[in-house]
Order: structure tokens, then C-alpha cells, then sequence
């Protein structure tokens, strides 16, 4: 699919930003100080590209670049889930933790919109892993 038509310029830029600075950002600053920065929620009047829009172009984006900004997990969650906040959206941040068949530990991370897995490439993603983080934490929640 492509979306790039769809985008207007000002938008790919402003999230192209974005997708090429909080991959590495993920190397340099612990995770919960990154993300309560990349959580700070602005509603915007603007037209914006709808959730999917945004997720693809994401997707896109980290899949044709190379290490350090190669699609991950953690990377399309933090980078969907930035550019979501920024738009109002409450979406959350989830990291979870589970073993797989041969016994190691796996790690996941997604985004959960009320309660369940949002944006996700099938309901079975998320399926067995333990939430060990969630973003905002309710306690630490940035107002808006």
C-alpha cells in the first residue's frame, strides 16, 4: 500500500523526523524517561492521517532503513506511539515478557488502546506475554 500520497508533505517530514531520532534515542535514554517524553499528549486541530495511516507509514519507514533504526517491536511501538500522542490519541505503551517453546525468554512490545492490543499484526501478537511495563504509567501520567 502505498500512502505517501495521502500524507500531506509537512507530515511525512515532521514524523520522518521522528522515525529517524527515537531509534536511536532507544539505545541512548532509558525507557521510562524516553517515553514519558515521547508520551506527552497534544490534541491538534490539523488534519491528521488515521491510526492505520500512520502505523503503515511506520512500518514502511523502519523496515527500509538500516540498524539502528531497523524495524523493531520496540522501535514501530515507540515511534506509532509518539506520533499517536501527538495527536491525542491515549494510546499506551505495553512491554511484555514470556518464554517461548524452547524455554528462552522473548520480549514484545505493542499498543493498547482501552485495554487491548492496538495496531497489532493479529490478536495472537500479544497473546502469553506478561506485562512487565506499561506507558503512561498511572502514576506518572503527563498531564495534558
Amino acid at each position: 500500500m502505498k500512502l505517501q500520497g495521502d500524507l500531506p508533505l509537512a507530515w511525512r517530514i515532521n514524523a520522518g523526523a521522528r522515525a529517524i531520532v527515537i531509534p536511536v534515542l532507544i539505545l541512548l535514554v532509558p525507557l521510562d524517561r524516553l517515553v514519558a517524553f515521547l508520551g506527552r499528549s497534544r490534541a491538534r486541530a490539523d488534519k491528521q492521517p488515521s491510526d492505520q495511516q500512520i502505523a503503515a507509514w511506520t512500518d514502511q519507514r523502519l523496515h527500509r532503513l538500516p540498524w539502528p533504526w531497523r524495524h523493531t517491536c520496540l522501535r514501530r511501538s515507540a515511534v506509532i506511539y509518539h506520533l499517536l500522542r501527538r495527536t491525542g490519541r491515549q494510546v499506551e505503551l505495553c512491554v511484555g515478557v514470556k518464554r517461548d517453546a524452547a524455554g528462552a525468554l522473548a520480549a514484545h512490545a505493542w499498543l493498547s488502546l482501552n485495554g487491548a492490543p492496538y495496531l497489532e499484526y493479529g490478536p495472537e501478537a500479544t497473546q502469553d506475554f506478561a506485562i512487565v511495563a506499561r506507558f503512561p504509567e498511572a502514576s506518572r501520567a503527563i498531564p495534558e
